[in-house]
């Protein structure tokens, strides 16, 4: 935050503040379940379960919340999917399991409010120690290297079947995304950190914090030391636009201000810009926008470089960003960041853009906004410090994305790797708890076994 040192506090008192950052959605009551789970009609082959990266079964845990089996209904989400309360609360159901939903196309409609059911029920879940039981004991060990979604459900994973884990992790907490990186008003009251001891209840997890890959934990001691290491880096570094000025006081990464807002525990000492620019068109440009909206900023401006259609945030997010007054410029590329007298942003300038065909060009005509703060949420690649060692650099690389088979095997023997990490499929907090959940099969079914690399399809 030390780019935004120069600009006020925001305005308004503390609890003023809180108030803005109250659940998005709020919970279902005991009725409301009832009823919203009586309208499912329970479908044979249900498409809502097919359609979930998680593969969790929508229809029946909707049917045991029908019968007043809240214990059955969480225990078989989260079965599947061991961080199901917080995906219920963050996970794109519109465009997923509720888009999916036969209910959409009858009288009504409207779809069962798949997600607010899930967080109902793991919510409101009373089991008699943790739902799940280790096997027996298997005399492996296995490393994860980074204590969020993907890591956190591959530990849970390979010690539900019977191995010890240490996960090592950068940060203070636990928690990655869902700690860090997820507007304050989608995860309260210290959700995320409730589900970490929650998951750690099984037991043989230990979490070792401040251990950052190629700075203090290197990966070919990992290799030396355990049975198998689980790299799940998640994507920390964001991406430069590549423009002079960028370095400027007022000028920072969108997820860095998201994390230290978070971590606020008086969020009237933030700093708030008047006017403010994010450069974005996904889920956490929203989050940004909206977040400074509520803040207290006055006029925040989300420019994208395409338009509407293009946009990779969904529908649902687009309307956040609508009903909280974030004005939305299409088809503008940034070109150059304006300076005032003492080196501070002042506003950017763009260039207007358009397609021809299907190729983006630049037209010649420009626009200038004024903005005291300008957030970039244009994506992020993975820390280049954790893949520098001499045997992280063997990793076959996908992009800038690491490479894995369809069991997320990578090109080193005993070496695996999932989440936003590796290349195949989105950018999902419920996609990188099925992938650590999957490789935790395969790193246990290999371990036993003792899989050669020469067995592996790369």
């Amino acid at each position: 935050m030390e780019s935004l040192k120069h600009l006020p506090p925001a305005s308004g008192s503390s609890s003023e503040l809180s108030g803005q950052f109250t659940d998005l959605a709020p919970a279902l009551t005991a009725r409301q379940a009832a009823i919203e789970s009586a309208r499912c009609l329970y479908c044979y082959d249900a498409p809502c379960s097919r359609i979930c990266p998680s593969e969790i079964d929508v229809a029946s845990f909707i049917r045991k919340i029908h019968d007043g089996n809240i214990d059955g209904a969480a225990a078989g989400i989260l079965s599947q999917n061991i961080l199901g309360g917080s995906c219920a609360r963050v996970c794109p159901t519109e465009i997923l399991c509720e888009d999916a939903c036969v209910r959409n196309h009858d009288a009504e409609g409207q779809p069962v409010r798949i997600g607010l059911l899930q967080r109902h029920a793991t919510d409101h879940a009373r089991f008699d120690g943790h739902p799940f039981q280790r096997a027996p004991l298997t005399g492996k060990t296995v490393a994860v290297v980074g204590a969020g979604p993907a890591g956190l459900s591959c530990a849970h994973r390979l010690a539900m079947l019977g191995n010890d884990v240490v996960v090592y992790e950068a940060r203070e907490k636990s928690g990655g995304l869902n700690e860090y990186g997820i507007a304050r008003y989608k995860l309260t009251e210290d959700f995320a950190q409730k589900e970490v001891e929650f998951l750690l209840g099984i037991g043989g997890i230990e979490v070792r914090h401040g251990r950052m890959l190629g700075v203090n934990l290197q990966l070919h001691d990992l290799h030396a030391r355990y049975d198998a290491v689980f790299l799940a880096l998640g994507l920390n570094a964001s991406r430069r636009l590549g423009l002079t000025g960028e370095d400027a006081p007022g000028l920072m990464a969108a997820v860095d201000y998201i994390a230290a807002l978070r971590q606020a525990s008086d969020l009237a000492t933030l700093p708030v810009p008047r006017r403010a620019i994010v450069i974005g068109a996904g889920n956490t440009a929203i989050d940004m926008a909206v977040q400074l909206k509520r803040l207290g900023a006055q006029d925040v401006t989300l420019v994208y470089r395409r338009g509407i259609e293009s946009m990779s945030a969904t529908g649902h997010e687009q309307e956040i960003a609508k009903l909280n007054q974030v004005r939305v410029r299409t088809w503008a590329a940034p070109l150059e960041v304006l300076l005032d007298d003492d080196g501070r942003v002042r506003g950017m300038r763009f260039e207007q853009t358009m397609l021809e065909g299907e190729r983006l060009v630049r037209t010649g005509a420009f626009i200038e906004i004024a903005a005291d703060a300008v957030f970039k949420a244009i994506g992020q690649g993975i820390e280049p410090a954790g893949l520098s060692d001499p045997l992280a650099r063997q990793l076959k690389r996908e992009g800038d994305k690491i490479h894995v088979d369809t069991h997320f095997r990578t090109a080193l023997a005993g070496i695996y790797a999932g989440g936003d990490c590796v290349a195949p499929g989105q950018d999902l907090t419920v996609q990188a708890v099925q992938h650590g959940k999957l490789a935790a099969h395969t790193i246990h079914n290999d371990i036993q076994t003792n899989v050669e690399a020469a067995s592996w399809p790369i």
